[in-house]
């Protein structure tokens, strides 16, 4: 069941995934839907996060959690100590604690690694020190340093230094301790590789299991509607201007293909203009809800930063153009005093004031370096007054440069999977680096985000454009 819903001054397309009254959902699907959606969140992560990595878990300083584990942590050290100061000493503590390192160094081996495997088989042999410790001819601190010494073989070089500190420490059970604690950072290392390894291989693999949890968690859920609230309501004209040979199926397909495809892709810009107060984000892309937000901060500090570039470089005529390094010190200045942009205490008249100031001292000061005369008091005010004038949102200068960084990302969407990417608009020069870097973010999300939920957007625009299309059809044969 498709229907419209309004919105402020934008219809939105809202798709019933199935048209149930909403039913009782027991404690048990919940949490399986709870742990499908936790996973599904997981599996997006890795793939589109490229700096993704496995921590170690930080319980809170005061929190009960902590207070448990700390006390727990405690009675097992201070229960091995009281065995190890024992005369004779007992070893029931430490030969566990030399089984799971046995298990955790043999868990770091690759299959080819038989030589290695045998040497921590032969020397931690469990039975054996066993009868050694019955027989009080167990050196522990001798097995301790094999321990030591195959950490080392086979840890990441940034572990290096742990390793080092791990020879300074001759107590036995602080030595135990700092043992595991090393051992904990080089599992976390282990996986951390195992993720970048995989991770090429797993973007189609992770795409198809998103759908498919998404899928399921729309089948527990029959009654939730499935936001698609950025397409717009309006088609790009494009898509209803074309003419199609409708004896000719093929062309007709490609149309409607490019039709979709062009819907889409001003849904995604449209995200970059989202009020993330006021409206609720698509579910489809809910998952990237920050990483959008980050690009649409960064975007529009950039517009501000291109704006007050543009606005100098004209101030300055061609005297400053070409003047290696002044652009990027302009950048510099407008990034500092702009990077509290997020903040709600941030006031953006306040900063362009103190952008205007700081861009004519260094104006003046590049100009007076290389022979130019510095500005008069009167173009200083003219400059002032051009850079605060930005914080306006009717500014034709602002509105200029935001309709061209708009039509570059347009243009980077459409491109995305040719070899030519598209040309830097005109008066976006200086700022082309910073553009084209949050373009390839932009485009990332936009593309995996495509991967997966391309059957939900085909199937509604596919209807929606077919309507369109009837209606067209309909009208030139009246004509």
């Amino acid at each position: 069941m498709i229907s419209s819903y309004s919105m402020e001054k934008d219809a939105k397309i809202l798709i019933y995934v199935a048209a149930s009254p909403p039913r009782p959902v027991s404690m048990e699907e919940l949490m399986e839907t709870a742990k499908g959606v936790t996973n599904m969140a997981l599996a997006h992560e890795i793939v589109v996060n490229g700096d993704f990595q496995i921590k170690p878990a930080e319980l809170p300083e005061h929190s009960l959690e902590k207070k448990v584990r700390d006390i727990v942590h405690k009675a097992f050290w201070d229960c091995l100590e009281a065995q190890l100061k024992e005369d004779p000493p007992t070893y029931d503590h430490a030969i566990k604690l030399l089984g799971e390192i046995k298990e955790n160094l043999l868990s770091f081996l690759l299959p080819g690694h038989t030589r290695l495997r045998s040497q921590i088989t032969e020397v931690l042999d469990l039975d054996l020190i066993k009868q050694e410790a019955e027989n009080g001819a167990l050196d522990i601190s001798k097995l301790v340093e094999f321990v030591i010494g195959m950490m080392g073989t086979l840890c990441a070089p940034a572990r290096d230094e742990e390793i080092k500190k791990l020879k300074d420490i001759h107590e036995i059970v602080p030595l135990f301790r700092a043992i595991f604690s090393v051992l904990d950072l080089m599992k976390m290392d282990m996986a951390n590789f195992a993720v970048s390894s995989i991770r090429p291989k797993l973007m189609q693999q992770s795409a198809e299991y998103e759908r498919k949890k998404f899928q399921e968690f729309l089948e527990k859920q029959p009654s939730m509607t499935l936001f698609l609230s950025f397409f717009p309501s309006d088609l790009p004209v494009n898509c209803v201007s074309l003419p199609v040979d409708h004896e000719k199926k093929s062309d007709s397909f490609i149309t409607s293909s490019l039709c979709s495809t062009a819907v889409q892709n001003q849904a995604y810009l449209k995200l970059l203009k989202w009020d993330h107060v006021n409206r609720p984000f698509p579910e489809t892309v809910l998952m990237d809800q920050t990483r959008f937000q980050e690009i649409q901060l960064e975007l529009e500090q950039l517009l501000l930063i291109g704006t007050v570039l543009l606005v100098t470089f004209s101030a300055a005529g061609s005297a400053l153009v070409d003047v290696p390094g002044f652009a990027e010190k302009i950048k510099t200045i407008v990034k500092v005093l702009l990077s509290g942009t997020h903040l709600p205490s941030f006031n953006l008249k306040e900063s362009l004031a103190t952008i205007g100031e700081k861009v004519c001292a260094e104006v003046n000061s590049c100009l007076s370096q290389h022979g130019f005369t510095p500005f008069s008091a009167e173009r200083e005010t003219v400059l002032k007054g051009q850079i605060q004038a930005v914080a306006s949102p009717d500014n034709t200068i602002c509105k200029l440069i935001d309709s061209r960084i708009q039509k570059f990302l347009e243009n980077y969407l459409a491109s995305s999977h040719q070899k030519s990417l598209p040309a830097i608009p005109g008066g976006l020069g200086p700022i082309q680096r910073e553009l084209e870097e949050i373009a390839v973010k932009y485009v990332r999300l936009v593309n995996y985000n495509k991967m997966v939920f391309s059957p939900y957007y085909d199937a509604v625009l596919g209807k929606i454009l077919t309507k369109e299309e009837s209606q067209l059809v309909g009208k030139s044969e009246e004509s």
